[in-house]
């Protein structure tokens, strides 16, 4: 038995927020995370992602589906932590009219619309168990049943799952079954939090402000050194997603004033916790020490970046050019030179792609 969806239905799931730059990177583990998203898209196994929160676990769940033959079908996300687990059960499995006082009508749940498709299961290590068994039901049989129903309904749902918990404590802790674990770490793929990417972070910097003054109709503002300084010695606990959502403000209040005095303060303040700021590391040519042994400060540091060869705002700007590129290049190889699915899966319209590729010079032997 098989529910049909309307259209709709179909736009609300599939609607995806613009994001750019979450997956570049020149690190070798962007590198691997690419190449896994790029060796497993085709296939139908379950993919479990891992990372911190902010990391782009979601992003990562996308870019396989939109490189997948599943691509024209329903992306259909489900956050486990977002709901109680009776109410979590009806959404993602539907109900029958009569199954609990006010279901008066029957109404199909998240599986139903994601048939053919794809489906995000979101901090999947805050399932209760009795979810969690009727979800290892579904990835060993295609099949369950409604709430309050009996009769069983076939689905065929790629299922791409993501947590930031230690799922092997949690079995361990017999929180999580060691069967649906297994099933669902047929392929792991790990996102590195930010602080351990500290290279790229000019390069995505650059990259969400190009992309946010051009979302919202305003001018391409500069980052300050000192700021970009700051940027270095910050912890970045909400990761990517943090960075993403201040240079957005600083694009919409034209300025980095605010993201500027924030993170000095942050920065104070947890100076004075245990564990070593990381150590500012320039790719540009050294000078001279300073007189003092004194603590560097936020001043000297961007007096340090200034007087360095080539402002960071070049070597930002050449970084995201390169990495820009380099993502084109490699979809371009994927779909074998298919512009318009390419442009899909890079999430920009394809006139943009034929200025990009023009842009960077890209033809089929680069």
């Amino acid at each position: 038995m098989k529910s049909a969806e309307s259209a709709p239905i179909r736009a609300a799931h599939s609607r995806e927020t613009p994001s750019v730059g979450r997956l570049l990177g020149t690190s070798e583990q962007m590198r691997e995370v690419r190449d896994l998203i790029s060796r497993v898209a085709d296939t139908d196994v379950t993919v479990l992602i891992r990372g911190e929160s902010g990391t782009g676990k979601e992003l990562v769940a996308r870019a396989i589906h939109r490189s997948s033959p599943r691509r024209d079908r329903t992306f259909v996300k489900v956050n486990c932590a977002a709901l109680p687990s009776e109410l979590l059960e009806s959404e993602l499995f539907g109900f029958e009219r009569g199954a609990f006082t006010g279901a008066i009508q029957q109404k199909p749940g998240k599986f139903e619309f994601a048939n053919q498709g794809t489906m995000f299961l979101d901090e999947i290590s805050e399932m209760h168990p009795p979810l969690q068994a009727k979800l290892l039901q579904v990835l060993q049989d295609g099949e369950f049943s409604r709430l309050g129903g009996r009769e069983d309904v076939r689905v065929d749902v790629r299922i791409v799952a993501a947590t930031n918990r230690d799922l092997e404590s949690a079995v361990s802790n017999g929180m999580f079954r060691e069967d649906l674990f297994f099933r669902l770490n047929v392929v792991c793929i790990t996102l590195p939090p930010l602080r351990q990417r500290r290279d790229e972070i000019p390069i995505l910097t650059e990259l969400f402000l190009r992309h946010y003054a051009e979302h919202y109709n305003k001018p391409h503002i500069t980052l300050r050194d000192a700021t970009m300084c700051l940027f270095q010695r910050y912890q970045w606990p909400g990761n990517v997603r943090e960075l993403e959502n201040l240079i957005k403000r600083a694009v919409v209040l034209g300025s980095d004033d605010s993201i500027h005095r924030e993170l000095a303060e942050s920065i104070a303040g947890r100076t004075k916790g245990p564990g070593p700021i990381p150590v500012l590391q320039w790719p540009t040519k050294p000078v001279q020490p300073a007189r003092s042994p004194e603590i560097v400060s936020v001043p000297a540091a961007a007096t340090f970046a200034a007087t360095a060869i080539g402002s960071l705002k070049d070597i930002a700007r050449q970084a995201a050019r390169m990495a820009e590129r380099e993502l084109i290049s490699r979809t371009l190889q994927q779909t074998r030179w298919n512009r318009r699915e390419a442009a899909s899966i890079l999430g920009i319209s394809y006139k943009a792609l034929l200025y990009k590729i023009k842009e960077a010079e890209l033809d089929k032997t680069s």
